[in-house]
């Protein structure tokens, strides 16, 4: 990836970052997000997202990119935007709408959680089978990070320990989850954490270590905690997704839309796996040097596991069956997806490497 311009890091202290210069742009598009500038989903994902784009189109698109929810709202507000038109592309988390995408939170059940390459491409077929809770948009892609770690003020090193925490999470199947572990979930936006972190509000936050360094939760924590698990080290995983306006996407001529469609689905699914893969090391890197890894034991994670995996399951399908969704289905379905590109890729996603962006 080019480095960003002096110009472009300037423009992004005042929340806007025009990607690059075109003479006569047919389509400038909106681009709003949570983050700030320096956090890794905006330079390393939205930034080169964009960029790509103008280039295959000619300049005839052209993107502004407004991070730190610089037009205005709240991170929950984002997917209604994008679908209302006053901006054109969002990226955001659709668990911050409860109940709105009901079956893409299978893929955030816990145990479920896999190489995020893999879960990529699962995703991506499983919203081509399933593609009506997001009739109102246009995707350009659902994703998933790395998956969770635990970071805490205090030691967990059993499942014991983990009785009567205070954990901020981002989602209601995240406090499912720790509501089974006999701990309190407490929910907040993610920019609040450090604030209750250092505050006593909370003792512990569920996110991956990608938030975790842009936040410096590093400095306010001195645990960190995994599952001992050949599977997987994480608890659970989040779906992110890029969204566009359908009304934008549908206006531009054919040749537009193939390059839009070329940047979107199957077709960076490797490339975003590799990106939130890659954002997690200087997080990782930043917790070992400053606190200390725990990783919970075979014996603990399967006491975590038959204490989760599948009640929260079960809490799940009962809560969707009330829209009429049959969810045991899609929970196998997910499963399948996830079997079927990890034998296709291997478990670590490496057999993607040729599909690049």
């Amino acid at each position: 990836m080019r480095k960003i311009s002096v110009t472009a890091v300037l423009a992004c202290l005042v929340g806007v970052m025009p990607v690059s210069a075109s003479a006569q742009p047919e389509f400038t598009l909106k681009i709003h997000h949570l983050l700030p500038p320096v956090a890794i989903a905006h330079h390393a994902m939205m930034v080169p997202w964009a960029e790509k784009i103008e280039r295959e189109s000619g300049g005839r698109i052209k993107f502004e990119i407004y991070p730190s929810m610089h037009l205005g709202g709240q991170p929950p507000m984002l997917i209604d935007q994008v679908r209302e038109g006053v901006v054109d592309v969002v990226w955001t988390l659709p668990g911050y709408t409860p109940g709105r995408f009901p079956r893409i939170e299978v893929f955030e059940l816990p145990f479920l959680n896999a190489n995020p390459i893999v879960s990529n491409y699962a995703i991506a077929e499983f919203v081509e089978r399933h593609p009506e809770e997001f009739a109102q948009y246009h995707v350009v892609s659902l994703f998933v990070h790395a998956g969770q770690v635990i970071h805490s003020t205090v030691p967990v090193r059993t499942v014991d320990d983990l009785q009567g925490l205070k954990i901020r999470i981002p989602t209601r199947i995240a406090g499912w989850m720790i509501e089974r572990w006999g701990a309190i979930p407490v929910g907040s936006p993610l920019q609040k954490v450090p604030e209750m972190l250092s505050k006593g509000i909370v003792d512990a936050t569920l996110i991956p270590f990608e938030a975790s360094y842009g936040l410096q939760v590093h400095d306010l924590v001195d645990y960190n905690i995994f599952l001992d698990d050949p599977r997987s080290e994480r608890f659970n995983g989040q779906v992110l997704i890029i969204a566009m306006n359908r009304g934008t996407y549908e206006a531009m001529p054919a040749d537009l839309r193939a390059v839009i469609d070329a940047n979107s689905g199957r077709n960076i699914a490797q490339w975003i796996g590799r990106v939130w893969m890659d954002a997690e090391k200087p997080g990782r890197e930043a917790a070992l040097n400053s606190g200390e890894f725990i990783f919970l034991p075979p014996t603990e994670v399967e006491r975590l596991r038959e204490k989760t995996a599948e009640a929260v399951a079960e809490q799940w399908i009962n809560v969707v069956a009330r829209k009429g969704i049959d969810g045991r289905p899609l929970i196998n379905e997910a499963r399948g997806l996830i079997e079927k590109y990890e034998r296709e890729f291997g478990r670590d996603g490496a057999g993607a490497e040729e599909r690049t962006q």
